[in-house]
């Protein structure tokens, strides 16, 4: 297995494996372009992992200069349970502490028992002190979904 930066060129690739993975957690946001402006921003950050030719797992992470973010960690499941996942994670915090920022945040969705565990055992610390509020510029149709 080969981890690697995470590039433009592997997008079409990664898209397809968040739909089998992290689907509901999609949005105008994973659009090729702006996951274009993000790799760019956080260079080298993102990372895939590479079995035989062919991405098996990603991890999307950066910093806004104070604090670290993990985003849509995924490995497709015929690849699960060989550590794919932990070295992603880690070489993606490694990254993030080259530029000097020593806390990395993930945001996992309350019901997604799996995800806890996995970051729990990694070692993150589940916070019950802070809630997310989240704004959005654009327009949402009834049902929340950006337009």
């Amino acid at each position: 297995m080969q981890i690697r930066p995470m590039t433009k060129e592997d997008y079409d690739e990664v898209f397809a494996m968040w739909q089998i993975t992290t689907k509901r957690a999609l949005s105008r946001a994973d659009e090729r372009d702006q996951i274009e402006r993000y790799l760019r921003r956080n260079e080298g950050m993102s990372q895939v992992a590479v079995i035989d030719g062919k991405i098996v797992g990603t991890v999307l992470a950066g910093h806004d200069g104070r604090r670290g973010f993990i985003h849509h960690m995924a490995v497709l499941p015929e690849y699960r349970r060989r550590r794919i996942g932990h070295a992603l994670a880690e070489k993606a915090i490694e990254m993030i502490a080259r530029d000097g920022i020593d806390k990395t945040h993930i945001f996992c969705y309350q019901n997604n028992e799996t995800g806890q565990k996995f970051w729990s055992d990694f070692g993150f610390t589940k916070r019950d002190d802070v809630f997310v509020f989240s704004y959005m510029n654009r327009k949402q149709d009834k049902e929340g979904t950006e337009q």
